[in-house]
């Protein structure tokens, strides 16, 4: 012990004498004065620590313009920095007021141990806390989630604490039980096994950008079909359409078939694609009067005008006359609203132009022949999409007549 801490000590043991108390090192209103001091001592350094945090640090940090420092104050960094102050004045305090070779001096530098591990897991929480939330505020949170390396860390400072205070509650090295690991290799393994495979997991996720917070995945196994919410390290959260939550562990994102509807978010557009089963009996050739009536129609204007001077050049170098229904080309009422439908997409404001888009024939079913409308709607969100897509086909469905067309509608008995 060095002449400054002897000095210390004798001046609190005269002083208790003066006060008429005969005292020693290890007389107990020796300890308990001391121990005093140490408290008084901790909790003055921890409100001034505390005050020069909250105001100096909160001022300093209102004056810069980044965005990471005010993620570190909401998250309680500096807060919790400031209660390495007391821990510091335990830890040196406890040399100038007890004996190295007393047990109160080990007691206490036990306890000082273990609050100065438990000041640090909580300052790493809340540093973990706030790279977390800069991390999700910034572009590439959108490629990469890191949800689930941030549990991996926070598992493992928990697992390194835990190792911590037991070692210092048996007075033994951390090494010591770390050796004993192994044998119990196998019970951890199985306690920890959706854990390591969530890690795996989430390393082949971030590595191949293959999910995000944001994507609107379907896995019909599991009924999952909405946006991910949360990828963590051993669950994730998806919200269906009906505001339900499901969870799901990390792992099935890469070992079950997963529909990731991301491709049609960036593409800017949203397939649509359904058919109008038209009635086979209603299919003919069309008449003068048809042909008459559909001239009325624009959308239809270049493609008749096209069609009727094949014809009439078919009808020339064939030497048919275009009254020959038989042996000459006529135009037909389906291939003519199927032109119509394939015009019409073009022109519709809500039909994305530079995706494809077309209308094709099915094969013919005992519920008649599928017309098929295959486009991108501009509009994604649901409810857009859906407007579009029944406006599209209110209008097939209704114009139908002018061509001579039936839908196929199947009578019970």
């Amino acid at each position: 012990m060095s002449e400054e801490q002897l000095n210390i000590q004798r001046n609190i043991i005269e002083l208790m004498n003066s006060a008429g108390l005969s005292v020693s090192p290890d007389s107990w209103y020796y300890i308990s004065l001391a121990l005093l001091i140490l408290v008084v001592s901790s909790f003055i350094a921890h409100i001034t620590a505390k005050l020069v945090l909250s105001f100096k640090v909160t001022r300093l940090v209102n004056l810069t313009k980044n965005k990471w420092d005010d993620e570190l104050l909401s998250c309680g960094v500096f807060r919790r920095l400031a209660h390495f102050a007391p821990a510091t004045t335990f830890y040196f305090g406890k040399y100038f007021l007890f004996e190295p070779e007393s047990n109160y001096f080990l007691l206490i530098t036990n306890l000082t141990n273990l609050y100065i591990a438990i000041t640090f897991y909580m300052v790493i929480n809340a540093l973990l806390t706030a790279i977390e939330s800069i991390y999700n505020q910034s572009s590439l949170s959108k490629k990469a989630p890191i949800t689930g390396f941030i549990q991996v860390a926070r598992l493992l400072i928990t697992i390194g604490l835990i190792f911590l205070v037991i070692s210092l509650l048996l007075g033994k090295s951390p090494i010591y039980l770390l050796s004993g690991l192994t044998a119990i290799a196998a019970v951890l393994l199985l306690i920890f096994r959706d854990t390591i495979l969530g890690f795996v997991a989430g390393i082949q996720i971030a590595a191949n950008r293959m999910f995000n917070t944001g994507d609107w995945i379907e896995i019909p196994k599991f009924g999952v079909d909405g946006d991910i919410i949360q990828i963590g390290l051993t669950v994730v959260k998806v919200q269906n359409w009906d505001k339900t939550i499901s969870t799901i562990p990390t792992y099935t994102l890469t070992t079950d078939a997963v529909k990731n509807w991301r491709g049609m978010q960036e593409s800017g557009g949203r397939r649509i694609k359904r058919s109008i089963h038209i009635d086979i009996r209603s299919i003919s050739f069309s008449s003068k009067e048809q042909l008459i009536e559909w001239k009325k129609l624009r959308l239809l204007k270049h493609y008749l005008q096209e069609k009727e001077g094949e014809l009439v050049e078919d009808s020339k170098n064939c030497e048919k006359h275009q009254d020959d229904v038989i042996n000459s080309r006529k135009l037909t009422n389906i291939g003519t609203f199927r032109a119509y439908v394939r015009e019409y997409l073009k022109k519709h404001p809500d039909v994305h132009k530079d995706l494809t888009h077309m209308v094709r024939q099915l094969a013919p079913t005992e519920i008649g022949l599928p017309l098929e409308v295959y486009c991108f709607s501009n509009k994604q969100a649901w409810v857009d999409y859906e407007h579009v897509q029944s406006e599209i086909f209110d209008h097939l469905l209704s114009i139908l007549p002018v061509f001579g067309l039936k839908v196929y509608q199947r009578v019970s008995n």
